[in-house]
């Protein structure tokens, strides 16, 4: 009788453990790497998203079991999440901010007033499946004597240094000067000195095929023809300096999604051209109800897609890509879902979004509410797995 109870203990804690395995919706139940749970609770089943992770998504009652380095796929989790057919983008990730921090001190000191992006976080992003990561820098630390002028060599040294380490993953660096269009508080209007930085700084990068240009960081406060004459020639001169990379393009309005039409931009950007045509739009949105990204509260769990809609149809009618540079919301079942419509609203407008960024990791956001900086920025435990990882 010990020997049965014994075994029939053994037996109830072999089921127990079973069961306490099992992943709720939405947890992680695989990938490489991957030591958690496999198993994932009734009336979900466990989808392989990449290599790298794995899904408890609703839609079975029959719980899956796949090993976590499986390579084959039970279904697509976009058409569950979308109802509808797809196309997975092309550059996905994250914002890296830190280098831009400390604008009141300028040119500042490196670790006091600003930082560089972590590698561990590459490394993170990269382990998760993501392939894309925008840095961005201000131009008074990297051409202190103007946009014309020489570049500070030790900036210089740590915007190479980090972008060297993503591309030497495989990933995308996007350089971006964070400036709204301005140096030292003034606007930018000259699109011939525009057009010569961009020279210089597509020099020191034109190598590195992984490195995308994003021209300049939302620009507002300024008329949409004016914008588009200084994005123009600084496509121009990066094509006529030999760089071939791909180029994003903002607008003015903060460059904001829902106000492309509105604002000019629909209208001044039409006239855009590229000889090589490695161009994309980059727009931004947020989903509080100023389109500001300064409250963790969304306006519905559809405005996401509903910002987009008119953005998306402009691409089509004119035959650009976008880009979704920025994209952030607060930790909560609306803001999930409202990201998730914006990420299914551009998924399935057949091609013309070739990817996304949120905003952001780096590693001085301490408790921001949108930061994503790992391992415990507040965006990662339900905006990663929830709203991100689905649309790899």
């Amino acid at each position: 009788m010990k020997s049965l109870f014994a075994s029939l203990v053994a037996v109830v804690a072999l089921l127990t453990t079973s069961v306490l395995a099992q992943q709720p919706v939405w947890a992680q139940c695989g990938g490489i790497g991957w030591t958690g749970g496999t198993t994932c609770v009734s009336g979900t089943q466990c989808v392989k998203i990449n290599d790298f992770y794995s899904q408890c998504l609703p839609g079975s009652s029959t719980p899956t079991n796949p090993s976590p380095t499986s390579t084959t796929a039970t279904q697509n989790p976009g058409d569950t999440l979308c109802g509808a057919t797809r196309t997975k983008f092309q550059y996905f990730g994250v914002n890296e901010a830190g280098a831009e921090f400390g604008q009141q001190n300028i040119p500042g000191v490196l670790g006091k007033d600003y930082t560089w992006p972590s590698p561990s976080s590459i490394d993170y992003f990269v382990g998760k499946g993501f392939n894309t990561f925008r840095i961005p820098f201000l131009l008074e630390r990297l051409a202190p004597s103007g946009i014309t002028g020489s570049f500070n060599s030790a900036y210089l040294s740590g915007l190479r240094t980090i972008v060297d380490y993503i591309t030497s993953k495989g990933a995308h660096a996007i350089i971006d000067p964070h400036n709204f269009m301005r140096f030292n508080g003034q606007v930018i209007t000259d699109a011939n000195a525009f057009a010569t930085f961009w020279t210089h700084l597509s020099s020191e990068f034109k190598s590195n095929s992984n490195v995308i240009f994003d021209l300049m960081n939302e620009p507002n406060g300024i008329d949409a023809s004016v914008v588009y004459q200084c994005m123009q020639a600084a496509v121009n001169a990066i094509r006529d300096n030999g760089a071939t990379q791909l180029i994003m393009v903002e607008g003015t309005s903060w460059t904001g999604a829902w106000t492309w039409i509105s604002s000019g931009n629909g209208a001044a950007f039409a006239r855009l051209t590229d000889p090589l045509d490695n161009i994309a739009i980059e727009m931004h949105q947020y989903l509080d109800s100023d389109g500001s990204g300064t409250s963790d509260q969304c306006v519905s769990s559809t405005i996401g897609g509903e910002r987009l809609q008119a953005a998306t149809q402009w691409l089509k009618d004119n035959n650009f890509k976008g880009f979704l540079g920025e994209m952030g919301a607060g930790s909560n079942s609306a803001c999930i879902n409202a990201v998730k419509s914006a990420f299914c609203t551009m998924q399935a407008a057949g091609g013309v979004w070739i990817g996304a960024s949120w905003w952001s990791a780096g590693p001085w956001w301490a408790d921001y509410f949108q930061s994503i900086e790992p391992p415990n920025g507040p965006s990662i435990a339900q905006v990663l797995p929830q709203a991100l990882m689905p649309f790899l």
